[in-house]
């Protein structure tokens, strides 16, 4: 998946906002990671 992907996901979600730039950037690197390794287990 991409960021850019993972973006529009993640701001489906109000608590995504609350949170400052550096958690966001984490959490989408974060989500990318766990949405490729699910693909990998599959």
């Amino acid at each position: 998946m991409q960021p850019r992907e993972a973006m529009r996901i993640l701001m489906l979600s109000p608590v995504y906002f609350r949170l400052n730039v550096p958690r966001r950037r984490q959490l989408v690197r974060e989500y990318c990671r766990n949405f490729s390794a699910d693909k990998t287990i599959n």
